[in-house]
């Protein structure tokens, strides 16, 4: 999905932007554990992260299409997910 400035709302942009980074996340076989340590960051900050301002400032310059080349739509290569999904931690069991 291309962003489309004239047709969405802020809150549909930010959580597009969230899925396209989500997606480059797992293609690139990390977890958010991974991308926590190698960034810095705590997962709070990570998920909550602060683009709304961005966005309103795009807007106002009428500058939203760029976030297409910024960030370019994804598609999850679904062998990375697979991947992604046999890293995860698996629950205790009782023995």
């Amino acid at each position: 999905m291309n962003i489309d400035p004239l047709s969405m709302t802020d809150t549909v942009i930010l959580q597009e932007i969230g899925n396209r980074i989500e997606h480059l996340r797992l293609n690139k076989n990390l977890r958010q554990i991974d991308l926590c340590e190698a960034t810095g960051l705590s997962i709070d900050t990570i998920r909550k992260g602060k683009l709304d301002t961005i966005v309103a400032v795009l807007r106002c310059l009428k500058a939203l299409d760029q976030l297409n080349s910024f960030i370019p739509p994804q598609e999850i290569d679904p062998i990375a997910l697979a991947e992604m999904q046999g890293k995860m931690r698996q629950p205790a069991r009782r023995s």
